[in-house]
């Protein structure tokens, strides 16, 4: 077993395979003492969000995540060839006691490029359909946003032209253009301005992909889980699906890279890059977050943690989304909007009680009580003030 030079961060091997090593400790120096400068191909990573309600896995508070991360920006963009590539997938958060949301994703990616040199080669956007309908407060009860189902994925470089192929993460086509290339297609010149030639109509065997990767996060009986459950270990409670890495570990690498997860947790990157036959890395300060990944590395071994079949919920049906105005067109709206933007809880009914308060939730200052004051309908008599 290797182990650091300083304690403070000290890292030590955990487990290896085939391709790739685990390393416990802290990350800063995984970078220092295990990474030579310029050697990684692809850092891949999910670190610990910065919600504004802290869970049990690390989170900084978001207003100090900014400089949490300074460091490690600094060992990423010292460890990347210049042609690498840094991925990072983060969730966003909301300000306490309001339906509003934080910006420190968006400033982390800003600081990234503003003061460490990364480009912003392209933003992704993962859509989880299975994700509940959460923060429950502004949307099952108050009804006054949407369910957030979207983690941002930026894909950053040091340099504009990162080494890359879209054809690595190609889709099967749509049925319209599956028709579209059995009828043919005329060239024409579109409504937008644009000229689509007919080479538009060219059946090359698969579609590129959006931005938007449609993924239901819905893991119950992977090998993973199963291992887990087997050791009595409590499963990573932030992973993300082996897809996601493994999307990014093909479109951005070749064989024999080096990909490398500094805040790997269950070791999800590790598990895609193994199966994709790239060297990898991974590393966590949590020593349970690594016992439980080891049931990710059981195969070909006399084990009892075979691949679990497709889960049923990333069948093509779970990416069925219906475009708007489905329910609304012809149709009056059913009830008006909260003259107060929500501010106060509505009742069930008249004469029934408020709902019990299940969040803490900002108050209206005055200023916000005046407007709001402006902005309601005056009750029948009585008459409204300077009247």
């Amino acid at each position: 077993m290797s182990t650091s030079k300083t304690a403070e961060t000290a890292v030590s091997l955990f487990h290896e395979t085939a391709y790739g090593r685990i390393y416990q400790g802290d990350s800063l120096g995984l970078f220092r003492d295990e990474i030579k400068p310029g050697a990684v191909d692809l850092i891949m990573t999910s670190p610990p969000f910065g919600l504004v309600r802290k869970k049990d896995y690390g989170n900084a508070d978001a207003h100090e995540y900014l400089d949490w991360f300074r460091p490690f920006a600094a060992a990423f963009h010292n460890a990347l060839k210049p042609q690498g590539s840094l991925v990072i997938d983060i969730g966003g958060a909301w300000i306490p006691g309001q339906p509003t949301r934080s910006l420190y994703h968006y400033e982390l990616l800003i600081m990234l490029c503003r003061e460490f040199g990364f480009h912003l080669a392209q933003e992704f956007f993962w859509w989880n359909p299975a994700r509940l309908p959460t923060p429950a407060e502004w949307v099952t009860v108050r009804r006054i946003r949407v369910k957030d189902a979207i983690n941002c994925i930026w894909w950053l470089s040091p340099t504009p032209w990162p080494k890359a192929s879209n054809r690595r993460v190609l889709q099967p086509y749509s049925e319209s253009m599956k028709a579209l290339l059995e009828k043919g297609y005329t060239p024409k010149l579109r409504p937008s301005g644009h000229d689509i030639s007919d080479c538009f109509g060219t059946d090359n065997g698969a579609a590129i992909p959006p931005n938007l990767i449609a993924l239901a996060h819905t893991e119950s009986n992977s090998a993973y889980i199963r291992y887990c459950r087997d050791k009595g270990i409590t499963p990573h409670p932030a992973r993300f699906p082996t897809e996601i890495p493994e999307y990014f570990i093909r479109m951005l690498t070749e064989v024999g890279d080096l990909v490398v997860d500094p805040f790997s947790g269950s070791c999800a990157t590790g598990e895609a890059a193994e199966r994709t036959r790239r060297a990898w890395i991974c590393c966590d300060r949590v020593e349970n977050y690594l016992k439980g990944a080891l049931g990710r590395f059981q195969r070909g071994k006399p084990d009892r943690y075979p691949s679990a079949k497709p889960e049923k919920a990333n069948s093509d049906d779970s990416y069925r989304i219906f475009k708007p105005g489905l329910y609304w067109n012809g149709v009056e709206d059913v009830e008006p909007l909260p003259p107060d933007g929500g501010a106060r809880r509505a009742t069930k009914a008249k004469g029934a009680k408020q709902l019990a308060a299940t969040t803490s939730v900002a108050e209206p200052n005055p200023a916000q009580m005046a407007l709001l004051e402006t902005c309601s309908p005056t009750p029948k008599g009585r008459k409204a003030k300077g009247k």
